[in-house]
């Protein structure tokens, strides 16, 4: 029952809001009492750190395997974009601005967790393109591993980029370009061109 009160809460939070969806409504769409959600989860705080922790190791579970295939940097990069908009179904809700205004302190949590990941993952991805003459030699990777971590969460700010004016997809694919147009060699800016009309 407990997975299946998350499978259902997570839904709903990513369609509707971390914020607007009410525990009688996840019971409601389930067919249960609320005490029956309330056995598994003492409120709603609860809840939602449950569901965004599962979310979260969905998506690194999901990296990973892509990240296993060793395919070119650049493919590679578009292959985890994918991955996350079909995990966050196109952000419609925006769930990370609601969670951060709403739920702060779990908002911190992921943030911390997510920034860690991604260090890992962009840092190789960058190494990997410098090798395979993809990316610029003399690009530096820390910074550019931050910068990009910086920039993946401004986009997701809807008072910065509001979501009635550019889906987040768009704006993902936006940032992409613009991230990989600045560091990559005419070799890599080729593959670049192959992944934009791929889109």
């Amino acid at each position: 029952m407990k997975d299946k009160i998350l499978e259902k809460a997570q839904q709903m939070f990513l369609n509707l809001g971390f914020k607007s969806v009410t525990m009688d409504e996840i019971a409601s769409s389930l067919g249960v009492s609320k005490k029956t959600i309330y056995k598994y989860f003492k409120n709603k705080t609860e809840l939602v750190a449950e569901v965004t922790n599962l979310m979260f190791s969905s998506i690194c579970t999901g990296i990973d395997s892509i990240c296993a295939l060793k395919k070119n940097p650049i493919e590679e990069v578009f292959d985890i974009k994918r991955l996350v908009m079909s995990n966050l179904k196109d952000e419609k809700s925006s769930p990370q601005y609601q969670l951060q205004k709403y739920y702060p302190k779990i908002y911190a949590s992921i943030s911390k967790k997510q920034f860690e990941i991604m260090q890992v993952c962009v840092i190789e991805n960058l190494n990997e393109g410098i090798q395979q003459g993809l990316y610029r030699e003399n690009i530096d990777v820390t910074f550019i591993s931050r910068i990009y971590f910086s920039g993946m969460m401004s986009i997701k700010d809807k008072e910065l980029f509001p979501l009635n004016n550019y889906s987040m997809n768009t704006l993902m694919n936006y940032y992409l370009e613009y991230h990989l147009r600045a560091i990559c060699t005419e070799k890599g800016l080729k593959q670049l061109e192959n992944q934009l009309k791929q889109k």
